[in-house]
């Protein structure tokens, strides 16, 4: 009995075979294990796969030419090397790209490469549509699909490298220096995901970028906050957009759960914020509800004694959305008062709008089908 399970096990895996990439070290571990690597030659095996994985970006079990051509063959006989499917790119006349990527069960994301002079940042999805459902955000109007595994995550990365051919080569810089989790879906309601796929992304050996060079953006899911400085250790953005719990509850749904008063207590205890490392918060501009002279009164005083910095978000439209941009001179006026209390606080470009890649403009069409399932709305 235990022959023929076995049999059809191997028959069911060579016919499905499975992917390596978006594997921690743990999980290739247990790859080798499933194809008899023996437990003296795990760990170099290991990080073989790891180096080529990671650091060199292969997509072909022949590429990796430090592996023996058996281990290669029984490699190749039970797994992958792949990435998510691209459906679409498009470029946006300021630089940015905007892919749509597709995984295997048909549910997409969008994820935005941002090209600036002194970096480039990549902006990652967490999840398939977002629960969320704040009032200034394309996302919030798809709702949840499901959330994105650690794979599904470090895909995003991967691909964009591929796409922008910026594996590593002597000498050159990299064209993604910075990731942001500030795409479709809250990343702290998919944080154990999340934090595989950034200890992936963040370790020395392979893809290599700094704590310091990674962005988490919540909108104040107050009791996963802490763990992300301390198991984490990676720069904070918080959606703040309010200055008042009536606003705030209306704009981010989330604040009737957790409302202004805790989210800054939060922000005040993160693990590690200072001077050096300040909390960024974040604060769409809206036409006549959250721009006034006042306003900026509010958020200065809410925010005294936090390490911190304010972008200033001018709104991006999206069809169908309740609210208008700020004037230019009221953001500027806004901006300005900001500062002058000592806080920082740039305007965000707006970049990408042409092609609906800008903050709070990104959603798929992706669906929640009934009976659980999900798919693609065609």
């Amino acid at each position: 009995m235990s022959v023929m399970l076995e049999a059809a096990h191997s028959r069911s895996s060579m016919a499905n075979p499975a992917n390596l990439v978006g594997l921690d070290r743990e999980g290739l571990r247990a790859a080798l294990l499933a194809v008899n690597v023996p437990e003296r030659e795990l760990r170099m095996r290991t990080s073989q796969l790891w180096h080529w994985i990671y650091h060199r970006g292969v997509t072909d079990f022949a590429a990796m030419t430090d592996v023996s051509k058996s281990f290669r063959a029984a490699l190749g006989d039970r797994y992958v090397l792949s990435r998510g499917e691209a459906v679409s790119e498009r470029i946006s006349s300021d630089g940015t790209r905007k892919w749509l990527i597709r995984f295997p069960d048909g549910n997409e994301v969008e994820t935005v490469y941002i090209p600036e002079e002194d970096r480039g940042t990549l902006c990652i999805s967490s999840q398939v549509g977002c629960t969320l459902n704040c009032r200034f955000c394309h996302t919030g109007t798809q709702g949840l699909v499901r959330n994105l595994t650690a794979a599904e995550i470090v895909f995003q990365l991967l691909f964009a490298r591929d796409s922008l051919e910026e594996w590593p080569s002597p000498g050159e810089p990299r064209r993604i220096s910075n990731i942001v989790l500030m795409g479709m879906g809250e990343p702290l309601y998919n944080y154990d995901n999340v934090a595989r796929a950034l200890n992936i992304v963040m370790d020395a050996e392979g893809i290599s970028i700094s704590r310091r060079r990674i962005t988490l953006s919540t909108a104040g899911v107050v009791p996963m906050m802490p763990r992300v400085g301390a198991e984490l250790g990676v720069n904070l953005a918080v959606s703040l957009h309010a200055v008042d719990d009536a606003v705030r509850d209306v704009l981010v749904p989330l604040n009737r759960k957790y409302p202004i008063a805790e989210l800054l207590e939060a922000c005040r205890t993160y693990p590690g914020a200072s001077n050096a490392r300040r909390i960024t918060f974040e604060y769409v501009m809206l036409k006549g509800i959250n721009d006034s002279l006042d306003d900026a009164k509010s958020l200065v005083r809410l925010i005294s004694g936090i390490p911190a910095k304010i972008n200033l978000i001018p709104f991006n439209p999206w069809p169908g959305a309740p609210y208008e941009c700020s004037d230019p001179e009221t953001i500027v006026r806004f901006g300005e008062f900001v500062n002058r209390a000592g806080y920082a606080s740039p305007v965000r470009a707006p970049r990408g709008r042409d092609v609906m890649a800008a903050c709070g403009q990104l959603k798929s069409m992706s669906v929640r089908q009934p009976g659980g399932r999900r798919g693609r709305d065609t």
